[in-house]
């Protein structure tokens, strides 16, 4: 029996067939959505087998149950219209299967909607377009650069000596949700209370991660009106929030590896949101016309922005930097953030050259 390649084009051509043999289940859909489900399973499996190549940890793609589809997406035009009932105070959106919905727009769409994406949170239901030809809307020039240093007891330091503070969302609703996931495993599965539990848990998730993201832009948006450049470490969050390797001695146990410490630094960088932020910052100024530099991090916490002196004992405690060479006293955070727009500006200028 000869092998059979399974893949996009394969599945879409049975779509056809599929939908003539059960009109009333995959009938009423449009047949792009289906299309565009079949193309995201595609992709997962082509990152899968791309990681298999390269050596690293593969991560088979996991199987979703219609509980777990929380999204659809639709070309506007093939299932989905966007404003499909044009009204001087109410937007809607058209979509095959459902009918027309009221949308509440937060803010304008600019340029040609080209595809429409719903998406389920909870109880929250939310449409995503994603259009093309949106006109840029580069800020005037201020003339300032700007060095940041990401931390967990701040969430970041300009070089100018602002400190921005950090939120903390998931341990400020550490208690509800320890509270709210007791009461969800004590629930027998399959009952009516155990679905409550699980949309409370749901919500106050959902709760943490929009005041994460809400924060970022915020932050994200400040700092480009404000500077022209900004200058940020090349931070790999991934790897910093790896758990250590176990040490195994030889004779089935293992030695002490700082699990349980690192454990709490994860957990606060992940709160902290740095790959979140990085994204926003670099979204918002290549819309503002800003430039937006990655460094290298190494020793920018233990050199001094006065003289260039590297020695770990300048970095007297977490919040406090003196220069075993000059004597400068600064900030620790801030003394990083100097130092990582002085490597910014010298990279831009060797670019540049």
């Amino acid at each position: 029996m000869g092998r059979h390649r399974v893949n996009y084009y394969t599945q879409a051509a049975q779509l056809k067939d599929i939908r003539k043999a059960d009109p009333e289940r995959y009938g009423r859909w449009a047949f792009q959505c289906e299309r565009a489900a079949i193309r995201r399973l595609d992709h997962a499996f082509q990152d899968f087998f791309r990681r298999v190549k390269a050596g690293g940890k593969p991560g088979y793609p996991r199987f979703k149950g219609r509980g777990w589809w929380d999204s659809l997406e639709c070309p506007a035009g093939y299932g989905a219209r966007w404003d499909s009932q044009p009204h001087p105070t109410m937007i809607r959106v058209h979509l095959k299967g459902v009918g027309h919905v009221r949308v509440h727009q937060h803010r304008p769409v600019e340029g040609t909607v080209k595809t429409v994406t719903v998406k389920r949170e909870g109880r929250r239901w939310y449409v995503a377009l994603a259009c093309d030809d949106v006109p840029a809307r580069p800020l005037p020039a201020t003339g300032a650069p700007a060095g940041i240093d990401m931390g967990v007891t701040h969430f970041l330091t300009t070089s100018d000596g602002t400190h921005v503070p950090n939120p903390r969302p998931l341990t400020a609703a550490a208690d509800r949700l320890a509270d709210a996931q007791r009461s969800l495993a004590r629930k027998k599965r399959g009952s009516k209370r155990r679905r409550k539990a699980v949309t409370r848990v749901a919500a106050l998730y959902g709760k943490v991660r929009r005041t994460r993201l809400d924060h970022a832009h915020k932050t994200a948006l400040a700092l480009v009106r404000d500077y022209d450049v900004i200058v940020h470490e090349a931070l790999q969050v991934a790897n910093m929030t790896r758990r250590p390797e176990p040490r195994p001695v030889g004779d089935g146990t293992y030695e002490l590896n700082g699990a349980a410490a690192k454990a709490g630094l994860n957990r606060s960088i992940n709160d902290a949101g740095w790959g979140i932020f990085l994204r926003a910052i670099a979204d918002k100024a290549e819309s503002a016309g800003r430039a937006v530099i990655a460094v290298n991090p190494r020793h920018t916490s233990q050199r001094c922005a006065q003289c260039g002196h590297v020695a770990s004992g300048n970095r007297v405690i977490q919040a406090e930097f003196r220069c075993l060479s000059c004597g400068h006293e600064d900030h620790a955070d801030t003394n990083a953030a100097r130092n990582i727009l002085k490597a910014g500006l010298v990279l831009q200028a060797a670019q540049a050259a």
